[in-house]
């Protein structure tokens, strides 16, 4: 992206902003604003370091150029205090140069300080701080003011706005639209609770705050705008996470007359330009992936590639062993998968008890542990298979298998966690190391295994597979959704579908869905089933979770560090305070009486 001059930086109270001074400046005079950094007071001299959305600079105030009044002014600036500094660039003494700042070859000799901005003590640090720790996080969130200074989140901040820009002008530059979607707007169920908004003109109504735009964005397809986007704030009420808010961005886009491919393409596109205004190259095409061979090989939709450690099914190798707890496992309908852990027969017990509890708390009833030493297998579970059993499981010496005996979407999970730990233990996640991945095929339709009731995996809206709903028109649980995810490194960044131009169809998708009744699928999504009736061409496109690109691209360990003002994982707005009560008269006003819980 272009960078501003510092003449565009220029107003009628500065020159310059004090970060982006150099030393091609020194003998200009020059006028700072900024907030004080840090303050020395060497008895006569005073060295304050000036801070401004462009960096920190050192200005000196000393008797050879700075009138006694303006030296004594600047000994009783508080830290964080707003100054104007007037004074001319000039190089530092060689020996006092700091090479660790970009301006660290020059320094502002003062002539003037004015304070415009007097602080008060701060609450927390914004100058790095000497041992790293940096302040309770629920603390940084309640004077979120001040940690917005720290030089980290105003880089993310910073980069935020580059990502930005550079979807705009990629996705404009590929012809799309950008076109805004209603934040007020109907209840539907796209897979988490909606944020309901009290109507005062319509008693007992309300509106809904959008989990995404996907219905309007369709209708503008309906309505002849062939290709859109928007960066839109979306909002679900549910619980939260290192990588996860009640309101966020995302990029949304939409296409007319495409195909899986066409959006595929235009997505690495993005990708590629969103990276490389981070530093980043990124080589294209992605490699792709089904979503059986993820679930199969992986435990997950969203696989981290930069490792091994994939499972196998050792189900044949198993089959013979007299285990009271295989054998009901497998009569039940379940199988035998495990990853082999290279070096892992040399953890402690207590560590390989660590790993089963991390199963158990994905659901399994436990792991099957056998240790490769060279000769027979280890484990409590060896004495139940057979020499011939043992020999073909070809466990190699050192090797630990970590298995499951279970049903599919019990032991999948179970042994995606586990692979996970197993990787950050050895060491195989390498973050320099990026592994993009498209998951394509994903199933259609999620069903209960007891009630054999059907959910939309991805959304209702979505297209199935037409192929498979003429193979197979009355077993809709065994077709597969024109849908597919994006994933870098075990993080799913993006994932969208072909959608349902038929009406039709859409309506049979809602039947499925337990919406069977007309008047009822009239009522829910009524404007939709017009828009489809009045003409839809063939669409489809994609959302990107836009906090998490910018968070992995900032290097960040949650969203909240590349969000201006996020909630706590308790869903609370501590600087604001929100939520908060309202009084009663306003609750009147919107119709709404409180009751204790």
């Amino acid at each position: 992206m272009t960078t501003p001059s510092p003449a565009t930086l220029a107003t009628s109270l500065r020159t310059h902003l004090a970060g982006t001074l150099r030393a091609e400046q020194t003998g200009t005079a020059v006028v700072l604003g900024g907030w004080v950094h840090r303050s020395r007071d060497l008895g006569g001299q005073v060295f304050l370091d000036l801070r401004d959305r462009g960096g920190v600079v050192q200005c000196s105030f000393n008797p050879q150029w700075t009138p006694s009044e303006v030296i004594a002014a600047a000994a009783a600036v508080g830290i964080e205090s707003v100054v104007m500094i007037e004074g001319t660039v000039a190089p530092r003494p060689a020996e006092m140069r700091n090479p660790e700042m970009v301006t660290g070859a020059i320094e502002v000799r003062a002539t003037a300080i004015r304070v415009v901005g007097p602080a008060v003590t701060p609450a927390l640090p914004v100058a790095p701080i000497k041992d790293g720790k940096l302040p309770a996080e629920e603390l940084r969130l309640r004077h979120r003011i001040l940690d917005l200074r720290r030089e980290e989140l105003q880089h993310a901040l910073v980069l935020r706005h580059r990502l930005m820009q550079t979807t705009r002008q990629y996705l404009s530059a590929q012809g799309y639209l950008e076109l805004e979607t209603p934040i007020l707007t109907k209840p539907t169920p796209e897979g988490a609770r909606d944020f309901l908004v009290p109507s005062r003109m319509h008693a007992g109504e309300f509106y809904a705050l959008p989990q995404s735009p996907q219905i309007y964005k369709q209708l503008f397809m309906c309505a002849g705008f062939d290709r859109y986007f928007q960066i839109a704030r979306c909002f679900r009420d549910e619980d939260l996470r290192a990588d996860r808010q009640l309101e966020f961005t995302q990029i949304d886009i939409e296409a007319s007359f495409i195909g899986r491919e066409d959006i595929i393409a235009m997505a690495e596109g993005l990708i590629q330009a969103l990276w490389a205004e981070a530093g980043i190259a990124v080589a294209t095409p992605f490699p792709r992936m089904s979503y059986a061979d993820a679930m199969e090989r992986y435990g997950c939709d969203r696989p981290d590639l930069r490792y091994g450690l994939e499972i196998e099914d050792l189900t044949a190798r198993f089959a013979p062993s007299e285990s009271g707890i295989i054998q009901s496992a497998l009569q039940a309908g379940g199988r035998v998968r495990g990853i082999r852990v290279p070096g892992g027969a040399a953890w402690s017990r207590k560590q390989v008890d660590e790993l089963e509890t991390i199963a158990k708390g994905a659901g399994v009833g436990g792991l099957i542990r056998l240790k490769g030493t060279g000769s027979a297998l280890e484990g409590p579970l060896a004495k139940f298979l057979s020499p011939e059993s043992q020999a073909a499981l070809q466990l190699r010496e050192g090797e630990l298998l970590l298995a499951v005996a279970a049903h599919d979407r019990v032991a999948s999970p179970a042994l995606d966690r586990v692979r996970q730990e197993c990787a950050a233990r050895l060491g195989l996640a390498d973050p320099t190391v990026r592994r993009f991945l498209w998951v394509l095929d994903f199933p259609m339709f999620d069903q209960d295994p007891e009630t054999g009731a059907l959910a939309a995996v991805h959304h209702p809206f979505t297209a199935p597979n037409a192929e498979d709903m003429q193979a197979r028109p009355d077993a809709p649980a065994s077709w597969r959704a024109l849908a597919y995810d994006c994933v870098l490194n075990g993080t799913e960044l993006g994932g969208g579908s072909i959608r349902t131009s038929d009406p039709a169809v859409q309506a049979r998708m809602f039947a499925l869905l337990g919406i069977g009744d007309t008047a009822e699928q009239e009522r829910r999504f009524g404007f939709l089933l017009e828009g489809l009736r009045a003409g839809a061409p063939p669409h489809g496109g994609i959302a990107f979770g836009f906090d998490r690109i910018a968070m992995l691209l900032a290097g960040a360990s949650s969203l909240r560090d590349v969000i201006a003002f996020p909630k706590t994982t308790a869903a609370r707005a501590l600087f604001e305070g929100a939520p908060s009560a309202v009084p009663a008269a306003d609750l009147t006003e919107l119709h709404i009486r409180t009751v204790d819980a």
